[in-house]
C-alpha cells in the first residue's frame, strides 16, 4: 500500500462538534479511502511528497451529502455535493422486491456510479419471504406505499398486509418507510372532472391534508405493537399530521421523518397554471404548510431533509399541453439541494451547521452508515464537498427554474478521489469510482 494522499486545506471547514465554520486540514489516504488526519489550521502550501493537494481558501469544506431518498433509472450525480445515494425500490424496472431483482439493479449499476449507492428494499403484498433475504444482502431498508404507487410493479400494502411484515421485519436491524397517503371513507383522492386540469389548485384539492393524517395515525398505531421496528415517514408534506408525530414521539415510539427541499423552498401559492413540473406525491401546500414544516424541522420533529429526486422522459410530464392531473408526478432537484436550504434557510435564520445536520449526518444516520459517512472525522470515509458559498447560479429546466440560488459546488470528493470539479468542466477527464453499498 502507497503512502499517496489528498490534503484540502481550507479557513472554513465545517468539523463534527462545531457550530461555526473552522480553519483544517483534511488528509485522506488515496488507498482507503479514509480521512487519516484532521488538523484545525489552514496550510499554507503543500506538504510534498505523495501528495495531491487542494487549496480551497476562503471556501467551505463540508461533509458529502448524503440523499437518503433517490428514485434513479442509472445511478448518477456528484455535481450537488452529494457522494452517496440511496435508492429507491420503484420506477426503475425490476422493482428491488425480491434478492433477484436486487442483483440485476446491482449488476446495471456497475461501473457507472459516481456516487456511492444504497440500495433499498420495497415491501409489497405477499413478499414477507423475500424480506428476511434481502436484509442478509444489505438493503439500508424498506419502502411500502399506502395509496397506489402509481407504478403497476408496485402495489401497495393494506393494514393487514402490514401486520405480516412488520412482524418479519421486527427482529431485524432495518427500518421500515412509508409513503405516507392513506384513503379512507371520508378522506379520498378526489378526480374533479370539471375542473381545468391544468391548474395547480385542481390537483392540490384532488390530495388532501387528511390522506397524510390517516396514513400516520395508522402507522403510530402499528407501531405501538412493533415498537422494535424503526418507522420513518417519507416526503412528509401536510403540517396537519404533526402533532401525531409529536404526541408519537412523547410516547417514546419509533418513528423518524424526513422532508424534502420542495416542500420547504416552494409554495403552492406560487405556482403558475399549465406547470407540470410541479407536481409530486404529496403536493406542494401553502406559505402556511412550509412555515410549519420549517418549524418542525428546526424543533427536531422532523428529522432530515432528502431530494426525492424523481425524473421522467419529458413526454410524461405533459409540458405542452399543461395537464398537471395526468403528468408524471416527480420533482428533479439532486443536484441543487444545498443551494436551494442555503438560499431559503438564510431568510429564516438558519446556520450552514444546521443544514449540514440534516442533509448529511442525520442522512446517514437514517440509511444506517452513521459510522463511515455524514461528517468529517478520522476514520470516516473521505468524501467532502468544496463550495462557492458567494457563487450564484440559476436552474435551466426544473421546478425552480429561474430562481437565483445562492452557492456552488466547485468540487466533490469521493473517499479521496476528485469526483466533480467545475473548474474542469465538471467530469473532463474523470471515471466513475462509487461503489455498491
Amino acid at each position: 500500500m502507497s503512502n499517496h494522499s489528498l490534503v484540502v486545506t481550507s479557513r472554513n471547514a465545517l468539523l463534527p462538534g462545531s457550530d461555526h465554520l473552522q480553519p483544517a486540514t483534511i488528509t485522506v489516504n488515496i488507498d482507503t479511502g479514509k480521512i487519516t488526519d484532521i488538523r484545525t489550521v489552514y496550510a499554507e502550501r503543500s506538504p510534498g511528497g505523495e501528495t495531491t493537494f487542494i487549496d480551497a481558501g476562503e471556501k467551505f469544506v463540508l461533509p458529502g451529502l448524503v440523499n437518503a431518498h433517490v428514485h434513479l433509472n442509472e445511478p448518477a450525480a456528484v455535481a450537488g455535493g452529494i457522494t452517496t445515494i440511496v435508492d429507491m425500490p420503484l420506477n426503475s424496472i425490476p422493482p428491488t422486491t425480491t434478492l433477484r431483482n436486487l442483483e440485476i439493479k446491482r449488476q446495471s449499476a456497475q461501473g457507472q456510479c459516481w456516487a456511492d449507492i444504497g440500495f433499498l428494499g420495497g415491501v409489497i403484498p405477499g413478499n414477507q419471504a423475500d424480506l428476511k433475504l434481502l436484509v442478509a444482502a444489505g438493503v439500508k431498508g424498506f419502502k411500502c406505499f399506502l395509496i397506489e404507487s402509481g407504478v403497476e410493479e408496485f402495489p401497495f400494502v393494506s393494514e393487514h398486509d402490514l401486520h405480516a411484515h412488520m412482524k418479519e421485519l421486527q427482529d431485524q436491524s432495518t427500518v421500515l418507510l412509508f409513503h405516507a397517503e392513506l384513503e379512507s371513507d371520508s378522506c379520498s383522492v378526489q378526480i374533479h372532472e370539471k375542473h381545468d386540469p391544468t391548474a395547480y389548485q385542481t390537483f392540490l384539492s384532488s390530495r388532501s391534508r387528511g390522506l397524510g393524517v390517516n396514513a400516520i395515525s395508522l402507522i403510530t398505531a402499528l407501531q405501538e405493537k412493533y415498537n422494535s421496528l424503526r418507522c420513518h415517514i417519507v416526503h412528509l408534506s401536510a403540517s396537519s399530521a404533526l402533532p401525531i408525530i409529536r404526541a408519537a414521539r412523547s410516547r417514546e415510539l419509533n418513528l423518524t421523518v424526513e422532508t424534502c427541499f420542495h416542500y420547504l423552498c416552494l409554495s403552492a401559492d406560487d405556482i403558475p397554471h399549465g406547470q407540470p413540473e410541479f407536481k409530486c406525491c404529496p403536493p406542494i401546500r401553502s406559505d402556511s404548510n412550509r412555515d410549519a414544516l420549517w418549524e418542525a424541522l428546526i424543533d427536531g420533529t422532523i428529522d432530515c431533509v432528502v431530494s426525492d429526486h424523481s425524473l421522467c422522459v419529458a413526454e410524461l410530464k405533459n409540458f405542452e399541453e399543461g395537464n398537471i392531473m395526468t403528468a408524471w408526478g416527480g420533482i428533479n432537484s439532486l443536484g441543487f439541494g444545498l443551494g436551494l436550504l442555503w438560499t431559503e434557510g438564510r431568510k429564516r435564520g438558519i446556520s450552514f451547521c444546521q443544514i449540514i445536520r440534516w442533509t448529511s449526518e442525520e442522512t446517514a444516520k437514517h440509511a444506517g452508515l452513521s459510522s463511515s459517512k455524514g461528517r468529517l472525522s478520522v476514520g470516516y470515509d473521505g468524501d467532502l464537498v468544496i463550495w462557492d458559498p458567494t457563487a450564484e447560479f440559476k436552474n435551466k429546466f426544473s421546478a425552480y427554474e429561474g430562481m437565483v440560488l445562492n452557492g456552488v459546488v466547485q468540487q466533490t470528493v469521493l473517499r479521496g478521489h476528485v469526483a466533480y470539479d467545475r473548474t474542469q468542466n465538471g467530469f473532463d477527464g474523470l471515471t466513475p469510482t462509487g461503489k455498491l453499498l
